[in-house]
């Protein structure tokens, strides 16, 4: 049974798949609702001159129907996750969940909600006091690197909201007093510069020395400097953006030829593509896409 979901972004909509948007609430808050085949809504909302844009990039609420299985996308961003419902421990919980180059599946015990900030590219130091580098591959509380009074006093606020718009206020509003008062090391501008290219820019395939020519450094020192920001390199990083453009292709129009999705999303080829599919999400396109039409929760 499908029920209505919501997802906050913070400059600019995001609007989920095959859905009508629907307005909720009072302005400035802005709602869109979305339906997924097997028990999944999510919402956005977007708060007028959230003081999170610059760090926040989506912050999403699921709302997971028992035993609906979760699908999570692999992404080089680093996301904060509250978990309410009995798989978290005392019903609720708070987790970093560090880069990751592999698709995670998972069925979840009893009806469940959670609450996911994407933090952007570079944003970690600032919002969690550590480089993504601290984090990446790994699951790690929030108290870890928060400290047990401010993770705490998060949860506190967060365990007596009534619903998954008033809980993703209060994550974006803990977000903004950390940016406010924490003093940290701003991102490398060199590792924001490669990612940049490295997602927009079509190099087939990820031609790292290509892009630490462009930008006048030697290929070690654009590896290194990218894994200490980013908690990945920059073929692994290059490698997610083709398989995220290429996903995202074939959701948009599954009529669309896999040969020209490849081309589009920056592979060699459609065999490529397949290679590519089945070393991040451990199945080819079309298993992984009719997993997505089932899926309660898309990362």
């Amino acid at each position: 049974m499908a029920r209505t979901v919501a997802s906050h972004t913070t400059g600019g909509l995001e609007k989920p798949d095959n859905v009508a948007p629907r307005l909720y609430g009072r302005a400035p808050d802005r709602i869109l609702s979305a339906m997924h085949p097997g028990a999944a809504h999510r919402q956005s909302y977007d708060p007028s001159g959230a003081s999170t844009a610059a760090v926040v990039e989506v912050l999403m609420v699921h709302e997971l129907d028992a035993d609906a299985p979760h699908v999570l996308i692999p992404r080089a961003e680093v996301e904060i996750v509250v978990r309410f419902g009995p798989a978290a421990r005392r019903g609720i919980d708070a987790h970093v969940l560090g880069a990751r180059e592999h698709v995670r599946r998972k069925v979840p015990r009893g009806t469940q909600r959670s609450l996911s900030a994407r933090l952007r590219l570079g944003a970690s130091e600032a919002v969690l006091g550590v480089p993504a580098s601290a984090v990446a591959g790994r699951v790690v509380a929030l108290e870890d690197v928060w400290g047990d009074a401010a993770a705490r006093r998060l949860l506190e606020r967060l365990a007596a909201t009534p619903d998954g718009l008033a809980a993703a206020k209060v994550l974006d509003a803990a977000i903004a007093e950390r940016v406010a008062t924490d003093a940290c090391r701003p991102c490398s501008r060199l590792a924001l510069e490669a990612a940049e290219k490295l997602r927009n820019n079509l190099f087939v395939p990820a031609n790292v020395n290509a892009v630490a020519d462009e930008l006048g450094v030697s290929e070690r020192h654009l590896r290194r400097v990218f894994r200490g920001a980013f908690g990945v390199g920059p073929k692994a990083f290059a490698k997610l953006a083709r398989f995220q453009r290429a996903l995202r292709a074939a959701r948009e129009d599954e009529r669309a030829a896999w040969a020209t999705i490849a081309a589009d999303a920056g592979y060699y080829d459609q065999a490529h593509l397949i290679a590519e599919f089945h070393a991040i999400a451990g199945a080819p396109p079309r298993v992984l896409l009719g997993e997505l039409r089932v899926a309660a929760s898309i990362g």
